[in-house]
């Protein structure tokens, strides 16, 4: 097998990276997941390489050829990274999805993508998945990870994981020359964000995309901290392009281990359990973490209370003026021996960085976890951009009202109406099967984020605004609004829709009751047809709502809208809520709804 130099350098592609990354660690540990036995058990590099190669050959022998696209649902774990490299070691697309998508999400994903195969990791995510694989035209395959317990297969073959893979030889010397013609610009992966107008869009990834989002963020860790001995603890969705690059390659570039968190709700014993050094976050994990601190030290009060409010005063004067005067050096010592080295080992007590991107961070809570010793960098991108463009550094004062400078090897401009311009290798080569979308996005070179912003002196991008109406959930969650209320307008009771949710943690939803069913249903009620009173009544909310909740099951977990407020009149042309075209004008709605949207989250 031929290994290139270093990590870091031009590699070929995202599979040669891993099997030179893995002859060079050999029995070191790299994959760790908690057993069912409750302890946290780890599988080398060597083995990962021997199953990668394994799981390709299973793929070459079920009859998958270069360029087939293979989908792979699962929740985060060894098996995930493992077959992830294996899709790309037998030649084939990797297409990742989401586990918490619906039949209709899946059958657009397996039916867009053409895919032939998919690999899916237990028995609950298969009920969801297999009635979308029957109805696709293309899809023959179907890899359970562990048993699925399926007693009839229908139109598509079914194969265990152990049964297909342990057989294999795991030939690395056969997968490292068989990679040696994957280039750069080859497709390694699509990836399906949500675009404006509702069906979920496949980004094109090339291996040079991602292994150029890498090396630029492997140039920030190298250069800032050094590269010794990194553990990196996964869990935001894998099949999410943050994670995907951030949280699988990067650690494959930087040598590190991965470990697999539990999920949220176990996340912050498994921070304890298995001390990362770097973690790959969304702003929202750092809301979690505040409210919990900062009750943790109300309970206490006295001297914790008083230490953390001098922590805040101190990390905001430092903000403010650049560095802290000589006099309040004392009580800065006495704050790093006592609350900021409680919290670091909350947090592991190895972490050198958290990185948050995915979704806007808010300045107050970087600030908070600043003061207290947490060096948080915030970045900026997106999954055309494999997704990483722009991150702070440590080595710099950190703004947290930016999202830092971009990577190194990565253009970036502002365009005359101030929407952010992205050129470099990063850059999806466009969207699969959709010419249109792409023309739209890629011109002359340049990716056109649909971000508005600037620079500022210091070169740091700030991110001011968005062109498009893609709302984007506190955990990075990329969510059409116009498709959630197309569907909530089929609806008998409802009229017209809009929802709400950008930086917050689930959707609500402002909803103009149809006329004639408000009608109808007083009449049946015995009450007055007249909307104010109507408007005033529970009851008749809850209707509206029932009404919501039958959209809500067909929806995934991201789209559903929690709760809803009802507007007082509808979105006319005449009130400037429509446009002439009779889409909503969703700027001048917020001005009369904001706070009664607002208050849904209370």
């Amino acid at each position: 097998m031929t290994v290139a130099a270093k990590a870091g350098e031009p590699w070929p592609n995202l599979v040669t990276m891993f099997l030179a990354q893995a002859e060079a660690k050999g029995h070191a540990p790299f994959l760790g997941a908690r057993s069912a036995g409750g302890t946290w058990e780890t599988i080398s590099w060597a083995e990962t390489a021997r199953r990668v190669a394994q799981v390709a050959e299973a793929l070459i022998e079920l009859g998958i050829k270069p360029g087939d696209r293979v989908a792979l649902i699962s929740e985060n774990r060894p098996e995930w990274c493992i077959a992830d490299l294996g899709i790309m070691a037998a030649g084939a697309v990797s297409v990742p999805t989401y586990t918490t998508n619906t039949e209709r999400d899946h059958l657009h994903i397996l039916e867009d993508s053409h895919a032939r195969a998919v690999i899916v990791s237990n028995a609950k995510l298969a009920k969801v998945l297999l009635p979308a694989v029957y109805q696709a035209d293309a899809c023959e395959i179907v890899i359970g990870i562990d048993a699925l317990r399926i007693s009839q297969s229908s139109g598509a073959h079914l194969y265990h994981w152990d049964d297909i893979v342990a057989r294999q030889p795991g030939d690395l010397a056969a997968i490292g020359a068989r990679m040696q013609r994957v280039r750069r610009e080859d497709l390694a992966c699509i990836i399906y964000t949500s675009g404006t107008g509702g069906a979920p869009r496949g980004v094109m990834q090339h291996h040079g995309a991602i292994l150029c989002s890498t090396a630029g963020a492997y140039d920030i860790l190298e250069g800032d901290f050094g590269i010794a001995d990194e553990r990196f603890l996964s869990f935001l969705p894998l099949s999410h392009a943050y994670e995907h690059t951030g949280g699988q390659y990067l650690p494959i570039m930087c040598g590190a281990e991965i470990f697999y968190s539990r999920g949220i709700d176990k996340l912050a014993a498994d921070i304890e359990e298995t001390r990362p050094t770097i973690m790959v976050v969304v702003p929202r994990l750092f809301e979690v973490l505040r409210q919990r601190i900062m009750k943790g030290i109300e309970k206490q009060g006295g001297a914790a209370l008083w230490l953390l409010n001098q922590a805040l005063r101190l990390g905001e004067k430092r903000v403010r003026r650049g560095r802290l005067p000589l006099t309040d050096k004392p009580l800065d010592l006495l704050l790093d021996r006592t609350i900021r080295k409680k919290v670091g080992q909350r947090l592991g007590g190895r972490l050198k960085a958290m990185v948050a991107g995915g979704a806007p961070l808010n300045p107050e809570v970087g600030l908070f976890f600043q003061s207290l010793g947490v060096t948080l960098l915030q970045g900026y991108g997106q999954t055309e951009a494999a997704p990483v463009v722009s991150c702070n550094r440590p080595s710099a004062k950190i703004k947290m009202h930016t999202v830092g400078p971009p990577l190194k090897g990565i253009e970036v401009r502002i365009a005359e109406d101030g929407e952010i311009l992205v050129r470099g290798e990063l850059v999806m080569h466009g969207y699969w099967n959709n010419e249109a979308e792409t023309a739209r996005v890629l011109r002359d070179g340049w990716l056109h984020t649909g971000d508005i912003g600037h620079f500022d002196e210091d070169g740091h991008i700030v991110i001011t605004d968005r062109k498009k109406d893609l709302i984007v959930l506190d955990k990075g969650d990329n969510v059409a609004p116009q498709r959630v209320e197309g569907m909530l307008t089929l609806q008998p009771e409802i009229a017209q829709a809009m929802v709400a949710g950008d930086k917050r943690p689930y959707l609500v939803g402002l909803v103009v009751p149809d006329m004639e069913w408000a009608a109808e249903w007083a009449e049946a009620q015995g009450k007055p047809a007249d909307m104010d009173a109507l408007l005033a009544m529970p009851e008749f909310h809850r209707e509206i709502m029932n009404a919501v909740d039958r959209v809500n099951r067909t929806l995934s977990v991201t789209e559903r809208v929690r709760r809803v407020v009802l507007a007082d009149s509808p979105f006319t042309v005449e009130n400037e809520q429509l446009t002439p075209s009779m889409k909503i004008r969703r700027h001048v709605i917020r001005k009369v709804y904001g706070d009664r949207l607002n208050a849904l989250y209370r």
